[in-house]
């Protein structure tokens, strides 16, 4: 399966929005969007909506953990929206938001 991302900026805040099945063969893709969106907007906090994902598996999770601190070296923060009460009680369960805020909403 396919991953797709678009960065827009949100009440001139960047918003990465992200479609598909986050794992190993797509691991790529959200890494190098999540690369630019931290180059391109240092210093502030991005959000990465994953409202229209489906799953992640625990590469995934690492590559958000990742991006997290990379967010956090370059002055900002990492915020994840997840809608889906099944993604977030498996962020609970993993312990990802402890490390990262993860929001029901935008």
């Amino acid at each position: 399966m396919d991953l797709h991302a678009r960065l827009d900026l949100v009440a001139s805040r960047p918003v990465l929005s992200v479609d598909g099945v986050i794992d190993l063969a797509t691991i790529p893709t959200l890494h190098s969007h999540l690369a630019r969106a931290i180059v391109a907007h240092p210093g502030v906090t991005l959000t990465v909506d994953l409202d229209a994902v489906t799953a992640v598996d625990d590469c995934g999770l690492g590559v958000l953990l990742g991006a997290a601190g990379r967010a956090r070296d370059a002055g900002g923060d990492l915020v994840v929206v997840a809608s889906s009460e099944r993604l977030r009680g498996r962020f609970r369960l993993t312990g990802l938001d402890r490390a990262v805020d993860v929001r029901e909403r935008l």
